[in-house]
């Protein structure tokens, strides 16, 4: 079927909450490349919203995903357990950098990871609150929409959300929230709204991801680690687009030093197989009782084999390492943006986690929503799948694959600029 019938189809069928508004539909894709149903080719600097760090359909990936479906689909492993869960359990105990020896739980999605850390955190120091950050993006699902930093488009049709979170400032210098403000706003929240003796924990994200790629300094995530501390509430650090690489080490905490309680992760984490993993130090993370945790399809077999092979692609292919040059490109080619176009402003990159804004003017600051809206799409009628993002909806982000090759990097990043010649004049 081609666009045109697949559109059709979709108008008719599918809820229109859920419908995308792009009227190009997927056929195939490899790498930082996707056709699609009319034979179209797009260069995708999106990657599924941060999922495809190692891209689309990375040939280890896509061989161990064959192999287990040879062998087992499903069994629920609350039923019957099996290798991959327990070895990628092994693993990621490995390499995630919690306080003391680490366990984990697996679960599908990056919501269902964050509403399991609470859960977890709740059981394990007995207090109820939550505290949060503005401009945080935590998910779907009615707790961790309630959790958000922003409420719409993901709390608007909705109704009430559920009670006992609270919200603090997150840092962002360049729109006025200096770290000591939010530091401020974060001692005020637990004064007034959710006191030490009832908050359970602090969920940050290391680095914005929906809310506009703006990274918390170390010394910002050492004091929120030192609140915890001081007053025996649990830190979850939230890694969901933010870890697997897209920062040039496994997980942006890494950056700062720092050691959460419990981390939360998923997207790239298995190249595009639905799976997440909630963290933890082992004694929180045993807290709660038998059978609380779990779900049908948690760590299913098949997405259990592409995690461990996203691991394997990790370390021979040097995949933080090609995050730190992509980043180090990506840094340069905006500041000469900066100093070409009036309306870009506040380039900054962790590593491939890269952004920059667009503004009324680099000294008001002031945002421009609408001009973001129409790079991304005059990008999109180029052949290049461009996002935007951020609390005021005026950064575009750039999520490619980090195994992105060089001469299509380069492509995109053309297409890029002359979008921003032709919408800024």
């Amino acid at each position: 079927m081609n666009n045109q019938e697949l559109q059709a189809l979709k108008e008719r069928y599918v809820a229109a909450g859920a419908a995308s508004p792009n009227e190009q539909f997927a056929d195939h894709a490899l790498n930082a490349e996707l056709w699609d149903a009319d034979g179209k080719r797009m260069i995708d600097f999106a990657g599924g919203i941060g999922v495809l760090n190692v891209g689309h359909r990375h040939p280890k990936v896509v061989e161990a995903v064959k192999a287990q479906l040879d062998k087992l689909m499903h069994t629920c492993q609350t039923v019957m357990p099996y290798e991959g869960y327990v070895k990628l359990a092994q693993k990621l105990s490995e390499v995630v950098p919690v306080k003391g020896d680490a366990k984990v739980m697996l679960a599908n999605s990056g919501a269902e990871a964050l509403e399991n850390a609470v859960k977890i955190a709740r059981a394990a120091t007995k207090k109820d609150n939550v505290i949060c950050f503005t401009g945080g993006y935590h998910g779907r699902t009615f707790m961790t929409m309630a959790m958000n930093g922003k409420a719409a488009p993901y709390q608007t049709d909705f109704g009430p959300m559920p009670g006992l979170v609270y919200r603090a400032p997150y840092p962002v210098p360049y729109h006025g929230v200096s770290e000591e403000e939010a530091l401020r706003g974060l001692h005020m929240a637990m004064k007034a709204d959710s006191p030490a003796h009832n908050t359970a924990a602090i969920v940050i994200e290391p680095v914005l991801g929906e809310g506009g790629f703006y990274a918390a300094s170390p010394e910002f995530l050492k004091e929120i680690r030192k609140i915890c501390d001081d007053n025996d509430i649990l830190m979850i650090v939230d890694e969901v687009q933010s870890g697997f690489g897209r920062t040039g080490k496994m997980f942006a905490i890494e950056h700062s030093g720092v050691q959460p309680d419990i981390m939360t992760m998923a997207k790239s984490m298995a190249d595009g197989m639905p799976i997440s993993a909630i963290v933890g130090t082992d004694k929180v993370m045993d807290s709660s009782g038998p059978n609380s945790l779990g779900g049908t399809y948690t760590g299913s077999p098949t997405a259990c084999a592409a995690a461990l092979a996203v691991f394997d692609v990790f370390k021979e292919e040097d995949i933080l390492g090609k995050s730190q040059r992509l980043g180090e490109k990506l840094n340069e080619r905006f500041k000469q943006w900066e100093n070409k176009f009036e309306h870009v402003d506040n380039a900054r990159n962790l590593g491939a986690m890269a952004a920059f804004e667009l503004v009324e003017s680099k000294d008001s600051h002031k945002p421009k929503p609408e001009l973001a809206a129409a790079i991304t799409k005059k990008a999109k009628e180029k052949g290049l799948i461009l996002l935007s993002c951020g609390l005021f909806g005026n950064t575009i982000r750039f999520l490619m694959p980090v195994t992105i090759e060089d001469e299509v990097l380069e492509e995109g990043l053309k297409i890029v600029e002359e979008a921003l010649q032709e919408v800024g004049a």
